[in-house]
């Protein structure tokens, strides 16, 4: 394998696993990505027919509201159509939100997914941050003083930590929060791995909390770009207004109607992760020189504690073996010492801990 690049900037996101290969002179089948936390039994086997189902349909417009896929979703969750905003992946709505409320302020509950804070900015925000603390394992404690922000982001699971606090802790939080004249963004991105935790049952009582949901990391369709956001109809509406029209396109609809209709893929995706997951911890916890954080996601956050190795260099070692890690040094909160890896299947798995492995016996002094 070719040398991988030594000095390159840190990747702003995982998952470039095309540019990588570019880089290193290599088809992309030959790395294996753990950069990107992705569903590793890819996606619902029912989803190539629905696909072809649907291309006889991409002659026409989309259906613009996404009609059929906010119907199924609505049965999905308990909700109605008109608590339910589709687009084109949840980082369209990320954007959205911010557009669409002219916030003068916002909080980010850090380290936190880095399009928070561009979608503020984008829209002319003050951004402040809330750091949460490694030895509280990243995980948000006490009350969150929203700071005069108007609008506040923050996840469950968190990323990239993968901490997760109970509906009854966040609903703590969002009740304080609205009731300081804020707008709640609960990014629940990765709650399908946990779905009993979501919050969605107290969008009800909460007209200012909005929740945001994908179908990208537990279905396994990065590429198709698809997600959506849960809210009161009135503040729905109100981001609904500014949304560019046709962003979802039929294919996508089309696919996330057919994940919805696969519950055994789900329970399937639930038990592996969550099986895969502990005992990647447990390898990971067992290897002198890292300290990986409990998680309830399929990725886990690991510190490196040998002296003198950052992130940035354990990336370009493992690259050397065709594999991808996540650089995490550039979340606001960390540095130098920490990056996330994907829970993948148990061979991957094992490919990256007898790799870590290898590095670190070169890398103590």
């Amino acid at each position: 394998m070719s040398n991988p690049p030594k000095n390159e900037a840190v990747p702003e996101h995982g998952g470039d696993i095309y540019g990588l290969a570019r880089e290193l002179g290599l088809p992309p089948e030959e790395l294996l990505d753990f950069s990107a936390s992705i569903n590793p039994l890819g996606f619902p086997p029912g989803l190539p027919a629905a696909l072809a189902h649907a291309l006889a349909e991409v002659v026409h417009y989309p259906d613009r509201t996404c009609t059929a896929l906010r119907r199924e979703l609505a049965a999905c969750h308990g909700l109605s159509p008109e608590q339910i905003l589709v687009g084109n992946g949840s980082t369209e709505l990320i954007y959205l939100l911010p557009r669409a409320l002219r916030p003068r302020r916002g909080l980010i509950v850090a380290p936190a997914f880095s399009e928070y804070e561009k979608a503020l900015r984008a829209a002319g925000a003050e951004v402040r941050w809330h750091l949460t603390r490694e030895e509280e394992g990243f995980t948000l404690r006490g009350p969150l003083d929203s700071q005069g922000a108007e609008l506040v982001f923050l996840a469950n699971p968190a990323s990239p930590s993968g901490a997760l606090l109970s509906p009854e802790e966040l609903s703590e939080q969002v009740r304080r929060l609205t009731a300081a004249g804020a707008v709640v963004v609960l990014d629940e991105a990765f709650i399908d791995f946990v779905e009993e935790a979501s919050l969605k049952t107290s969008l009800p009582r909460c007209p200012r909390l909005v929740i945001l949901r994908s179908f990208t990391k537990f279905f396994g369709i990065p590429g198709l770009r698809l997600g959506y956001l849960l809210a009161a109809p009135e503040l729905l509406a109100q981001v609904a207004r500014v949304q560019e029209p046709w962003s979802v396109g039929t294919l996508a609809q089309a696919a996330g109607r057919a994940c919805l209709a696969d519950p055994a893929f789900m329970a399937r995706t639930r038990e592996v992760v969550a099986r895969e997951r502990e005992r990647l911890f447990e390898e990971l916890a067992a290897l002198p020189g890292l300290k990986p954080f409990p998680a309830q996601a399929n990725y886990l956050l690991v510190k490196i504690t040998v002296p003198g190795l950052s992130a940035a260099r354990l990336r370009r070692r493992l690259l050397f073996r065709g594999l991808i890690i996540r650089d995490a040094s550039n979340f606001t909160g960390l540095d130098e010492r920490f990056f996330r890896v994907a829970v993948r299947t148990g061979p991957e798995n094992q490919r990256l801990v007898a790799a870590l492995e290898e590095v670190l016996e070169e890398a103590w002094p």
